[in-house]
């Protein structure tokens, strides 16, 4: 089932990087108390991912965080490696969490898969972007194949 507006985020583990290596990142510590933007790109480095999507909420960052959110996280199915490597070439900083579903769990968890296999790239997570306010998901913006619109950080802010 997919994700609606009003649903709770389901539980999960998601991996980050930090300077001691890589750490497992809990929804609850993720979501809970918390105001939250979680996108997901179908895979880092390629090229809507690393021309628009990433780069629109770092530099977004601060009007949305002046809107009331504390997280601005960037989700794709990709290893926590990458993620990093991708995040320190897009110049994220502290604006963007970067966060590692290797394996497509929690986008499957989210009902948000994508076959990818005609590109080589197996299962990924959809384009779309989530608010997530205490871990109930307040608007859910999905996107249709191929499309870029309403999972921008532009749009997301304009609902806020």
């Amino acid at each position: 089932m997919t994700i609606k507006a009003g649903d709770r985020m389901p539980q999960g583990t998601l991996k980050t990087m930090t300077p001691d290596g890589p750490r497992d990142v809990s929804t609850d510590e993720l979501f809970k108390g918390k105001k939250v933007v979680l996108f997901s790109v179908p895979g880092a480095f390629t090229p809507t991912c690393d021309a628009k999507h990433l780069p629109g909420f770092v530099q977004h960052a601060r009007d949305l965080k002046a809107k009331g959110i504390e997280t601005i996280a960037c989700m794709a199915v990709n290893d926590v490696f990458v993620m990093n490597a991708w995040g320190k070439s897009a110049g994220v900083a502290d604006h963007v969490l970067m966060l590692a579903d290797g394996n497509a769990e929690y986008a499957k968890a989210l009902g948000l898969t994508l076959d990818a296999s005609r590109f080589g790239m197996g299962t990924r997570g959809q384009r779309f972007a989530i608010v997530v306010e205490n871990g109930i998901a307040r608007q859910v913006y999905i996107e249709g194949p191929g499309e870029f619109k309403v999972s921008s950080a532009e749009h997301v802010l304009a609902g806020l």
